[in-house]
């Protein structure tokens, strides 16, 4: 073989790399818009069987069908979201694995000097679904039925009150602690690795009261096994402005929750705006919507660069409520 066939060899190969090499990661439609080649991963941070699961199912399900690929959701609950969030991180940046992130993501730059990852550096904000109500419920038992009358409650029996979270880091831990700091309360944190394990005990009161997504507390206060205390959200709820909220009665103890997705770092721009645009069209979806304004979301369907900007913020927000409430990993 010529030295000059061989050149012409070589010189197609490249070729082939630089152009034939990307639908191996991804293949294009006859549109131009992303599409995967293989069953894609959602990983969900939380344990299954919980609100995050009620949220994201339907979404994956959508994008199956919009796809025509497999939408897998993976729980892969611990470290207060940390785990399954590295999962994400230490995936291919492929279009194939992307994830959900809570409030947590924001709130562990402040909590944790260990974080295996860089919040802003390892990740690639896809979208923010949008905000989740919370709220801080509490069992029967427990004679209290407002903020005030829990805060008087707990002064006059000192550490006869536990509150569940759904995890060390997340935002119902935080604002727990923010709250014995600012009432000068003695309340015990029990976290759990998501709603389910909450539930568990918060039902047969084991647990007194709990911060939960508001959807799924919502067949249990009915059913009177558990009664709310308060939101957590900064504005008055359109579907129950009845029900106080926590800075009625403290000041700074209100947030709005996060919900969105991320893939990992270096994604690709191309993949990123098609797998948005993808996203996006599920979250238009009048379906779609209805399921997760069912679940106490208000959606927002925010662009990667918003995503991105939200999460700086929130990252700030933490920071002063993490070194104001003292809160810890312990």
């Amino acid at each position: 073989m010529s030295l000059c066939s061989r050149r012409d060899i070589f010189k197609g190969l490249a070729s082939g790399l630089s152009v034939g090499f990307l639908p191996e990661l991804f293949a294009q439609s006859s549109n131009g818009q992303f599409k995967p080649t293989r069953p894609v991963k959602l990983i969900s941070p939380l344990q299954a069987g919980g609100a995050t699961d009620a949220i994201i199912r339907p979404i994956a399900q959508k994008l199956s069908d919009l796809w025509g690929q497999s939408v897998i959701v993976e729980n892969k609950p611990g470290g207060g979201t940390i785990v399954g969030t590295q999962s994400v991180v230490q995936s291919a940046p492929d279009g194939h694995t992307f994830g959900v992130v809570i409030s947590a993501l924001t709130i562990n730059p402040s909590l944790r000097s260990d974080l295996p990852y860089d919040t802003f550096k390892d990740i690639t904000p896809l979208t923010q679904i949008g905000t989740v109500t919370s709220a801080l419920v509490a069992h029967p038992s427990l004679p209290a039925n407002t903020l005030q009358e829990v805060i008087d409650f707990a002064k006059s029996k000192p550490g006869a009150i536990s509150w569940a979270s759904l995890g060390v880091g997340t935002a119902g831990h935080i604002t727990g602690e923010l709250l014995r700091k600012k009432a000068g309360i003695d309340i015990v944190h029990v976290p759990f690795a998501g709603s389910s394990g909450a539930y568990r005990e918060l039902l047969p009161g084991r647990v007194q009261m709990g911060f939960v997504v508001l959807e799924s507390a919502l067949p249990h206060v009915k059913a009177g096994k558990l009664k709310i205390i308060a939101l957590c959200d900064r504005r008055k709820n359109k579907l129950f402005p009845q029900i106080p909220l926590l800075d009625d009665t403290i000041k700074g103890l209100s947030y709005d929750g996060i919900f969105g997705l991320i893939a990992p770092g270096n994604l690709p721009p191309e993949i990123l705006k098609n797998l948005y645009s993808d996203i996006s069209k599920v979250l238009a979806d009048p379906e779609i919507k209805l399921q997760l304004e069912r679940q106490s979301m208000d959606v927002l369907a925010s662009s990667p660069s918003d995503f991105a900007n939200s999460i700086r913020l929130d990252v700030n927000h933490w920071k002063s409520a993490v070194k104001e409430s003292n809160a810890n990993v312990s």
